[in-house]
């Protein structure tokens, strides 16, 4: 997952590569990827393949990664599937995850071993703070890893050093606070074509520029700091827990966008001297075929989703974030959001939302997002000398 803070956002998920918003095929179409079977995508539609070749693949690899979209039920069941496999084959694993920073890893090996429960688990590895995914997505993974004493390894780093890039650049962060994140090597052309579109989206329309000026501007540059800071710390992780772990199969979990034509981790991991990763991904059965290219993957699973409920749109606050030593301060307001209606200023300093304090941007941006149509959101702000409270209040949803 990437967190991008632009102008009129107070906070926004944005689309790895893949995972970003296919268009569905028509009615009729037939099935580029068959659900239930593996394939090689290329040319005419790839080449079919099995787990057994994939498995033997992955053991001899040492690193295998399998993607995601964080919200689907049915991507973790495969990513489920894939490890029970293995592990028949291979029992020597490691489960590398993206959804936890490094400071949390004495939680995950108290709970590999069998030392807390479920709801103490979630607490000491501060999920709601690190990962706002309800945790039934993933808690069958951990109840496997834990029943097989399979090692859970946290191999990203605090969003906080990544909002810091990408408010900074990563040679304004001092080495101490770098997490021991080492520079990572430039995105691909490619990569940063697709950064550049999901950037794009997320912009109001009166900031939106030509593709070739929109490279230059400093926001976007450290905007791609700050993924490819993501990308290498995960790279980091994996490749450190493959020279502690010889002979064992690390298997990295992660959003598909870190994955996807190897332009993420894959590319840190190889500009980092390892061998290249063996890369799986899911294939939803709606999915574009024209997307189904060489490279993608080192091969997809089809996959069929239940139908889910159609999302409402969570309206936005309107507002840019700045770090302070004394909490988050308001950049900037958008003009007719909810924030300015509200009555939000530039350099209003948030002390409390939705009851807490807030520390990093991130919190503010957690709390927006928590927030459905039709609710209010209480804030106190410190304005000059001033001490002042306001409720933001977001519009019900519109009717279909």
């Amino acid at each position: 997952m990437m967190v991008l803070i632009a102008a009129g956002v107070a906070a926004a998920t944005v689309p790895g590569p893949g995972e970003t918003h296919r268009e569905s095929q028509p009615a009729g179409t037939p099935e580029c990827v068959p659900v239930a079977s593996w394939v090689i995508p290329g040319a005419n539609g790839g080449q079919a393949t099995t787990m057994e070749a994939l498995l033997e693949r992955a053991t001899r690899t040492g690193i295998l990664l399998l993607g995601e979209s964080h919200d689907s039920h049915e991507h973790h069941r495969w990513q489920l599937q894939v490890l029970t496999a293995l592990h028949a084959r291979h029992p020597e694993l490691v489960i590398a995850l993206e959804m936890f920073p490094r400071r949390v890893q004495p939680a995950l090996d108290r709970w590999v071993a069998g030392e807390i429960d479920e709801a103490e688990f979630l607490r000491a590895s501060e999920w709601r703070q690190v990962w706002s995914f309800d945790p039934a997505l993933y808690l069958p993974i951990f109840h496997f890893a834990r029943m097989n004493r399979i090692p859970l390894v946290a191999v990203n780093v605090d969003r906080v050093l990544v909002q810091a890039v990408s408010e900074k650049g990563y040679a304004a962060i001092p080495a101490s606070e770098r997490e021991g994140v080492s520079e990572p090597a430039p995105a691909t052309a490619a990569y940063e074509a697709m950064l550049l579109a999901s950037w794009r989206d997320h912009l109001p329309p009166d900031h939106q520029q030509d593709a070739s000026a929109m490279q230059q501007v400093p926001e976007f540059r450290r905007f791609v700091e700050s993924q490819l800071v993501w990308d290498r710390a995960m790279a980091q992780g994996i490749a450190d827990t493959a020279r502690k772990k010889p002979g064992a199969v690390v298997v990295g979990l992660m959003g598909s966008g870190h994955v996807i034509h190897g332009w993420g981790v894959p590319h840190q991991l190889q500009q980092m001297g390892q061998n290249a990763p063996l890369t799986l991904l899911p294939w939803d059965r709606e999915a574009d075929c024209t997307e189904l290219v060489d490279g993608m993957a080192d091969a997809v699973f089809g996959v069929a989703a239940p139908p889910r409920p159609a999302t409402v749109a969570r309206p936005r606050l309107g507002i840019t974030l700045e770090p302070t030593e004394h909490g988050v301060r308001i950049g900037e307001v958008t003009a007719g959001s909810i924030a300015e209606r509200t009555g939000l200023r530039k350099g209003d300093l948030i002390t409390e939302i939705a009851g807490e304090r807030p520390e990093h941007s991130i919190d503010v941006a957690a709390a927006v997002a928590r927030q459905a149509p039709g609710t209010w959101l209480p804030l106190r702000i410190q304005r000059g000398s001033r001490k002042l409270e306001f409720v933001a209040k977001f519009p019900p949803a519109k009717e279909p």
